[in-house]
């Protein structure tokens, strides 16, 4: 099929490249504008940008694609190129841009979607990060037809993703990208034999998914080691958990709860005494045993190998 591809980070991509390799014709790949990244601010390509580089993929980076806003020079041009590229379908993925109207009714078979949860669970834009955060133990893959509101179309096709009590945004991320993959490539084949029947959402169990603040990273020990634990897992490896623990600023990034009779009379952030090479600090409810930190500037450690170098 003639195909338009509209996404940007690392699910995109992998998600472009199994339409690719499908033999999918790319007329067109939409990704947003190159942004500073690193500790020198350097302008990097998306991960969609750079495969479509090296494929030799016709590329757009409008910052916006509404055509009477600030950018509405960039919208006029993106509407241009996709009118001279005639998809006949766009897929979505994580593209990061409001898609309006004139770009969701401009390919015949119209815009379809691939969404990190299980609509209408999780409409929004962080939908693995809250599903790891709320202790979800199911999530999965919606294909989607797109329509002009957040994640509401039709529902074309959906599969089921376990989440283990040990996953991570990017572990869990990684598995979604491949499911997401596989399924256009089946969703669209079943779409040319007109196998799929779009089925409405339903009109109970819709949560919203907010774009994640770096500043929810700061960690309130107040809050039930519980929701800590599940907050280091869902926060990494963006943005990141941060806390002060005995008086030293660290990141972490995994732990676990634990029982502790010192945590009943503890203040919520008091470092509790749990033995040799263990980090345990006391929470609003129940404590956690730090497993893995970082201090400013240094690398992921082992709560065991960062005591030891502090006390070297």
């Amino acid at each position: 099929m003639r195909l338009a591809f509209a996404g940007t980070p690392e699910f995109a991509r992998v998600a472009l490249q199994a339409l690719h390799e499908a033999g999918h014709t790319l007329a067109l790949v939409l990704t947003q504008p190159d942004r500073p990244a690193g500790r020198g601010l350097k302008l990097q390509a998306s991960a969609v940008k750079q495969y479509a580089l090296q494929h030799g993929l016709p590329l757009s980076q409008p910052r916006s694609l509404r055509l009477d806003g600030k950018f509405g020079d960039d919208a006029r041009a993106a509407q241009l190129a996709l009118q001279s590229a005639a998809p006949e379908l766009m897929v979505v993925a994580a593209y990061g841009l409001i898609l309006p109207t004139w770009a969701l009714t401009l390919p015949p078979r119209g815009c379809i979607n691939i969404h990190g949860s299980l609509l209408p669970r999780w409409r929004g834009a962080a939908p693995i990060h809250r599903a790891i955060e709320a202790g979800d133990s199911m999530t999965g893959i919606t294909l989607m037809q797109m329509d002009a509101g957040l994640d509401t179309g039709p529902m074309l096709m959906a599969r089921s993703e376990p989440i283990a009590s040990t996953d991570t945004t990017a572990s869990l991320h990684d598995r979604l990208a491949a499911l997401g993959a596989e399924m256009v490539v089946q969703g669209i084949a079943d779409m040319e034999q007109g196998r799929l029947t779009p089925q409405a959402q339903p009109a109970e169990g819709v949560t919203y998914a907010h774009k994640v603040d770096k500043a929810e990273g700061v960690v309130d020990w107040r809050l039930d080691a519980s929701l800590l634990e599940r907050k280091l897992r869902a926060f990494d490896p963006y943005p990141g958990c941060s806390a002060s623990v005995g008086g030293q600023s660290l990141k972490l990034w995994r732990g676990r709860v634990i029982t502790s009779d010192h945590a009943v009379h503890a203040l919520p952030g008091e470092r509790l005494e749990g033995g040799p090479g263990r980090l345990v600090v006391a929470c609003g409810a129940g404590a956690l045993e730090l497993l893995e930190v970082q201090a400013p500037g240094g690398k992921r450690l082992s709560a065991a190998e960062y005591l030891a170098r502090q006390s070297a």
